[in-house]
C-alpha cells in the first residue's frame, strides 16, 4: 500500500531556495546557527538548550510552539529557518505493518540532483526498531544485497541521519503530544513507538563514521531523544580498522555482516573481506570494546540456498565464533529483481539453527518483513545515480 505524503515539496527548485532546517542538528550546529541569527555568545549554551528539547523531546515543528523562547527571537528563527524534515517521495506500507519511506533530501553544493535514502520501520506487538541509512548508496557490492547494485553517492551528514528518527517518529506518532497516525495498523501498543535504532540501511556506517557518531550521540542525548546506546546497533560488513575505535567512542551495540565461514565464498558474498579476510575480521571482534556476555556482538548470517547453509557450514560457524560472546542473527535471504540467490529452504534454516543452538548460541532466525514493498534487509535501493567526482562531498575511497 502506498501513500501520499501530505507535507511534500512541490518541486526540486523550491528545495533549492527553501530555507535550511534545524531538524537533526547536533548541538555545536545549532550554536553555530543560533550565532549566525544574532544570539549574543553568553546566550548561546542557553537558548540551543531550549532549542534541544522542543525540537527531541517533544518534536515542535513549529518555532511559535516555544513557549520559552522570546517572541522576537521565534520570529527571527522563523525567517531564517525551519523546522522540516526530510521530504517523503513515498511511504509504503506493508501486509505486516513494515514501512518504508523514500527520503529526498536538500540538493548539497554542485549535486546534480537531490539525493534520496531509504528509511524502514518494523513494528512488533512491544517495540519497534528503525532501520536507518548512512550513505546513499554503497560502495561494498555485496552480491546477495540489493543496496549494493547502487552505487555510492555520497556519505550523509549527522543532520540527516536523525532526521529520519525524527521522520519516522512524526508519521507513527511516537512523540509525547503526538495525536494517533490516520493509519495505525499493527503499531505497538506501548509508550515509545521506536525502541531500537539499526544501523543496517543504505550505505557502510564504517566508512561515514564521524558522521554517524556525531548522529547517535543526539540519538542517544538524554534530554531529547533519549534511545538507550544499547538499543542502538551499528552493523558493519567488516571495516576492521575502524571496529576497535567504534567501540572505543561509540558505546552502542555491533553487528557483523559474515554470511560465509571461509574467504574463498566470502570474498565473492562480501568483496571487502579481499582486504579485510575473516581472521582479522574476527580478531577485531575477540578485542571489540566492552565485549562480554552483557554486551554481546551480533554476527549476521544470510541463509542462500545451496551456497552458504549445510550443516558443515553450520558446524563451521560454530568453531569460527568459538570465544566470542556472541548472537547469531540468521537471515532467510529476501529476493529483489534479477538477484541470482534463492532463500535457503526453511527446514534446512531449521536444521542449521539446530547445531548453532546446540552449540550454545542464542540464534533466532528473523522473521521476513515488508517484503512485498522491498523493505527487507538487503532489499533497499533509491533511484539516486552516483554523481560525478567533482560533485561528491567526503566519500571515502572503499575499492577493494
Amino acid at each position: 500500500m502506498t501513500i501520499a505524503p501530505e507535507a511534500a515539496q512541490n518541486t526540486l527548485d523550491k528545495m533549492q531556495t527553501a530555507k535550511p532546517s534545524l531538524a537533526g542538528m547536533t548541538r555545536d550546529g545549532l550554536k553555530a546557527a543560533l550565532a549566525a541569527a544574532g544570539v549574543p555568545e553568553k546566550q548561546l549554551r542557553m537558548r540551543a538548550g531550549q532549542l534541544w528539547g522542543w525540537m527531541y523531546a517533544h518534536g515542535f515543528t513549529n518555532f511559535d510552539q516555544m513557549s520559552d523562547v522570546s517572541k522576537e527571537l521565534r520570529r527571527t528563527l522563523a525567517d531564517l529557518y525551519t523546522l522540516d524534515r526530510p521530504e517523503i517521495v513515498s511511504e509504503q506500507i506493508s501486509i505486516d505493518g513494515t514501512r518504508k519511506w523514500l527520503l529526498r533530501l536538500p540538493k548539497r553544493g554542485h549535486e546534480a540532483r537531490a539525493p534520496e535514502v531509504e528509511t524502514v520501520y518494523i513494528p512488533e506487538s512491544d517495540r519497534g526498531t528503525l532501520c536507518i541509512s548512512s550513505q546513499v548508496g554503497c560502495t561494498l557490492t555485496c552480491s546477495f544485497c540489493h543496496t549494493g547494485t547502487q552505487k555510492l553517492v555520497r556519505n550523509l551528514e549527522a543532520q540527516e541521519i536523525v532526521a529520519q528518527i525524527m521522520l519516522a517518529r512524526d508519521r507513527i506518532g511516537d512523540w509525547p503530544s503526538s495525536e494517533t497516525p490516520a493509519d495505525s495498523r499493527l503499531l505497538p501498543n506501548a509508550e515509545r513507538k521506536i525502541t531500537n535504532v539499526v544501523l543496517m540501511g543504505m550505505g557502510e556506517p564504517l566508512y561515514n563514521f564521524d558522521n554517524v557518531k556525531a548522529a547517535m550521540e543526539v540519538a542517544s542525548d538524554d534530554a531529547g531523544l533519549s534511545l538507550s546506546k544499547r538499543r542502538i546497533t551499528l552493523s558493519t560488513s567488516g571495516v576492521v580498522p575502524e571496529i576497535p575505535r567504534w567501540g572505543d567512542e561509540s558505546g552502542t551495540m555491533l553487528a557483523i555482516s559474515l554470511h560465509a565461514t571461509n574467504d574463498a565464498l566470502r570474498d565473492e558474498l562480501v568483496p571487502l573481506n579481499k582486504k579485510y579476510p575473516i581472521a582479522e575480521l574476527l580478531d577485531a571482534c575477540r578485542n571489540y570494546p566492552g565485549l562480554s556476555n552483557a554486551k554481546r556482538i551480533t554476527f549476521e548470517y544470510v541463509m542462500l540456498k545451496g551456497v552458504n547453509d549445510s550443516l558443515a557450514d553450520a558446524r563451521a560457524l560454530v568453531r569460527l565464533l568459538a570465544g566470542i560472546p556472541a548472537k547469531i542473527n540468521l537471515i532467510p535471504f529476501n529476493p529483489w529483481p534479477n538477484t541470482k540467490y534463492e532463500c535457503s529452504d526453511w527446514q534446512t534454516i531449521e536444521r542449521f539453527a539446530d547445531v548453532v543452538n546446540r552449540a550454545g548460541y542464542a540464534s533466532p532466525v528473523r522473521t521476513p518483513r515488508g517484503r512485498d514493498i522491498l523493505a527487507a534487509c538487503g532489499q533497499l535501493r533509491s533511484e539516486s545515480v552516483r554523481l560525478r567526482a567533482s560533485e561528491r562531498t567526503s566519500a571515502p575511497d572503499t575499492a577493494t
